[in-house]
């Protein structure tokens, strides 16, 4: 009798021992670094989605990289730098310079639109509205800075913008080329030190900065997909893949993609994060608590 208890002790602690295992073992299973390239625009939401998941996975050490999205893209096709997953701010950029040779999906999974953004220090902030913008822009007592559109797509979508909006693009081009900065982020101390007055910059980037914005017509802030065969009518040149090579930019919506690179160093981590930026507790109510609408087509 003894024998038996014994035996059934025996075999209950195993049991036990073997479950409390596996519950270690799925979280051991996650760990070691996990690096990200992502454009700008997501630095904030990005740093508050890897801080949670780090929470879940302590294992985990993710390393994130700010950059313009074209850039962040180049950082591996040319730079051949170790990288697990990327999100630009155009999912195109993933699909031009990326698929298929080093990934293999593109996850689109957020939105945003154009602005003009300010503070309260800026030239004529009581009078610009979404109607007379451009007038003001063109003050000569007036500065603003864009992005580089050769290294950020917030570089483009400016130059798009003022083509959807009938403005001479060529005069606000010529205009301020100082002020030109390699991703949209940068605009922001600019703007700080009152170097300039305004800047082309994300909605979003204004909301979680908590500075003002004049809010533009969908017809040119690029964020209604209903909209896209107007967008379409305008497009830009930038520079491509290769030194030498340039790639058409068409107007669309805004929308964001992800991917896991196909040579990911930590692809287990990179996946798992992946899961917890589209899901809807996490990553998606991060970025809405952020100013962003998530989208999730893959």
């Amino acid at each position: 009798m003894k024998k038996q208890i014994g035996i059934l002790l025996l075999a209950a602690v195993t049991i036990i021992s073997c479950k409390n295992a596996g519950v270690k073992t799925d979280k051991s299973e996650i760990s070691g670094d996990l690096i990200i390239f992502h454009a700008g625009s997501l630095s904030m939401p990005f740093k508050a989605i890897a801080d949670t998941f780090m929470k879940i996975h302590p294992g985990v050490n993710v390393l994130a990289e700010a950059s313009g999205s074209i850039d962040a893209a180049r950082k591996i096709t040319e730079l051949n730098r170790p990288c697990d997953i990327m999100a630009s701010a155009d999912y195109s950029v993933i699909d031009n310079l990326l698929v298929p040779e080093f990934a293999d999906d593109n996850i689109k999974f957020a939105a945003n639109e154009m602005a003009i953004v300010f503070n309260d220090k800026s030239r004529y902030a009581s009078q610009i509205d979404s109607t007379n913008w451009a007038e003001i822009l063109m003050k000569e007592d007036v500065a603003f800075g864009r992005a580089d559109p050769n290294s950020d797509p917030c570089g483009y979508r400016t130059l798009l913008t003022l083509k959807l909006a009938g403005v001479n693009s060529e005069k606000f081009t010529e205009k301020d080329q100082k002020f030109i900065r390699p991703k949209e982020v940068d605009l922001l101390a600019l703007l700080d030190v009152n170097a300039v007055d305004y800047i082309f910059l994300y909605k979003s980037v204004a909301v979680q900065h908590n500075l003002r914005y004049a809010q533009l017509p969908e017809s040119v802030n690029l964020s209604n997909p209903e909209l896209n065969d107007i967008y379409s009518k305008v497009s830009v040149q930038v520079r491509g893949a290769k030194p030498g090579e340039t790639m058409t930019m068409s107007g669309e919506a805004m929308v964001y993609g992800v991917t896991v690179l196909r040579n990911a160093p930590n692809k287990k981590a990179a996946e798992a994060f992946i899961e917890f930026l589209l899901s809807e507790e996490g990553g998606r109510k991060i970025l809405r608590e952020m100013g962003q609408s998530p989208v999730y087509d893959k």
